[in-house]
């Protein structure tokens, strides 16, 4: 029996299978950040294709947390409908569905919003960044509340589960690295300080909603003196303990450049999948130039990870499941998945 087609639970949620589609942004929304007809295609054919965990691009949880004016929003009342009609696509097709909590902190592309940072350092000096403003502790917890608010509206919307976006040099990954925070209160500093907000805002969601949690981190960002592998092992201890039940594991995206180059090749990100799974003792998510479900069978069967993600292979073919399930012999499994859509 195939490893990737068997059922998998994250936080008491249980999944058809192991294939999951990782958040990719499209930019599609409107300036009001509703979901649209776009959105609903877009992910409901994942469903309907057999996907066992669809999570929804970085959503913004405040405005000036937008990576771009066509970000998908959940800072409002107001878009809890809209969402709802995309989480009842994805269920009627068979799938869970998780939303990405984010902030793009000195990523903000937008220019009608001001980007904010853990220190007033831009991610690189072309548009559409900007030097940000620092952060004061009073507006840190005002984005805690904030990511909250976000969650408590995914849960009424009808998301099985969240995950916080804490990867790709965006805010919470800023307050991470000693790069990109040099602040010298609480949330800087020490290893344990540039930790707190991300592990603070896990445990805070997990408290407020008892929805099963996905966090998703940078493991390297790939510069001497940056985050490293061995720090997020660290950190996914601390997550495990706030209340994180997954750790989404990616790569990069804090600096405009890097001093070490990564090995873009099939499967570069894995082996920090597998270190912070075996080392921090924690459920995770492999992601990364993974596009066969040989190779994601493969990264189960080692033990790797205990969910697989494939990112560009379901935009190229959202029926990836049922490939799986022809290359695994298991059509008769899969094919009530795409009954349930019609």
């Amino acid at each position: 029996m195939s490893l990737l087609l068997q059922e998998g639970a994250i936080g008491g949620v249980t999944l058809k299978n192991r294939i999951v589609m990782p958040p990719m942004c499209m930019y599609h929304a409107e300036h009001d950040g509703h979901p649209n007809a776009f959105h609903t295609l877009h992910y409901g054919s994942k469903a309907l294709g057999g996907v066992g965990l669809i999570i929804v691009e970085a959503t913004a949880i405040e405005p000036r947390g937008r990576i771009s004016e066509n970000d998908l929003g959940i800072w409002s009342d107001e878009h809890v409908l809209s969402h709802r009609e995309l989480t009842a696509i994805c269920h009627k097709n068979g799938a869970k569905i998780a939303l990405q909590l984010a902030h793009a902190g000195r990523k903000c592309g937008c220019d009608s919003e001001s980007p904010v940072a853990p220190s007033a350092i831009a991610f690189c000096t072309e548009a559409p960044y900007r030097i940000p403003s620092a952060l004061t502790l009073e507006e840190i917890e005002e984005i805690k509340d904030s990511f909250i608010r976000a969650a408590l509206r995914a849960k009424e919307a009808g998301y099985d589960m969240v995950e916080i976006h804490g990867a790709h040099g965006y805010l919470l990954c800023e307050f991470l690295s000693p790069l990109s925070n040099q602040r010298n209160d609480r949330y800087g500093g020490t290893f344990k300080n540039r930790c707190r907000l991300l592990v603070e805002v896990t445990k805070a969601i997990k408290e407020a909603t008892n929805l099963p949690i996905i966090v998703r981190i940078s493991a390297e960002e790939w510069m001497n003196e940056g985050w490293n592998i061995e720090d997020s092992i660290t950190l996914s201890k601390a997550l495990k303990t706030a209340g994180a039940d997954i750790i989404h594991v990616s790569a990069g995206g804090n600096q405009a450049t890097t001093e070490t180059q990564p090995p873009f090749v099939p499967l570069y990100q894995a082996n920090y999948a597998k270190r912070i799974r075996n080392e921090g003792s924690i459920p995770t998510i492999a992601v990364g130039l993974i596009t066969t479900p040989s190779e994601g069978e493969a990264l189960l069967m080692g033990e790797v990870c205990d969910f697989v993600a494939y990112g560009r292979a379901l935009l190229r073919n959202p029926n990836l499941a049922l490939a799986a399930a022809k290359e695994f012999q298991e059509t008769d499994k899969i094919s009530a998945s795409f009954r349930q859509g019609f």
